[in-house]
């Protein structure tokens, strides 16, 4: 570890929050009305929001502009539907990419109407994520992939990148030469090694996870890896998962 690698942990309560009848937000990086001029993004990385929406709620048609959206919903069901005639469901193990390019409108809703009519509705937690393109006004596009079949327990998995070393790898393609997102499946005590990568963003949706400096994760918590390398993580006494965001300087 270099002289100037650091690891920079922030909490589930240091995050910026919002919280409405039907919302409930945690804001990795500033976001809307939440601005820390210190905390305005990690790399290409600009927006990391868990998002948990009620019943028959969500945010209905809005304006993008020059991001690659990555959608990763940790339970429940959304739906998509935007100006460019693209529509779909995202559920557990399908990853969703809006590049919104020169300029798209979209909505996202709790598809409520799709649960057991014998089962009360549930909300919809997921994390949306914002990665800035490589390129400026490009044309809008659409992805989504179900990798519930490739995600592998204790290892990571490639679920969107733009990354070369991942052009080989079945995954969602984003217009971002410098980032990947992958995801672990963690059962209990087990270890792991980060790609070795200037810049990580680490995210843990469920469980716990120690770091190679002491440093414990739960539900919630994040971590900047600054010029660290590949450190081991260790997973807690129960299962977890655990999202990375790779990341060239």
């Amino acid at each position: 570890m270099s002289s100037s690698s650091s690891i920079q942990v922030l909490s589930a309560a240091q995050r910026f929050r919002t919280q409405t009848q039907w919302i409930q937000s945690r804001h990795s990086f500033s976001f809307g009305p939440h601005y820390d001029p210190a905390n305005v993004g990690f790399g290409p990385l600009i927006v990391l929001n868990e998002e948990t929406v009620a019943p028959n709620q969500g945010f209905d048609t809005h304006p993008h502009r020059d991001q690659e959206i990555v959608t990763w919903v940790l339970r429940g069901s959304l739906v998509h539907q935007d100006s460019h005639g693209n529509n779909g469901v995202v559920h557990p193990g399908l990853a969703q990419r809006m590049s919104a390019g020169h300029g798209i409108m979209h909505s996202e809703r709790n598809d409520t109407w799709r649960e057991d009519v014998n089962n009360p509705p549930e909300p919809v937690r997921f994390i949306q994520m914002w990665v800035l393109p490589d390129e400026l006004s490009s044309e809008p596009g659409y992805e989504q992939r179900d990798i519930r079949d490739q995600l592998t327990d204790n290892d990571w998995t490639v679920v969107a990148s733009g990354l070369p070393e991942h052009a080989d790898i079945t995954a969602i393609r984003i217009h971002q030469k410098r980032a990947g997102f992958l995801v672990a499946n963690l059962s209990e005590h087990s270890r792991l090694q980060t790609p070795d990568a200037p810049l990580l963003y680490l995210h843990v949706a469920h469980g716990q996870v120690q770091l190679a400096d002491g440093s414990t994760l739960n539900q919630g918590d994040g971590a900047r890896l600054l010029d660290v390398g590949g450190i081991e993580i260790t997973s807690g006494p129960t299962d977890t998962q655990v999202l990375l965001w790779q990341m060239n300087s």
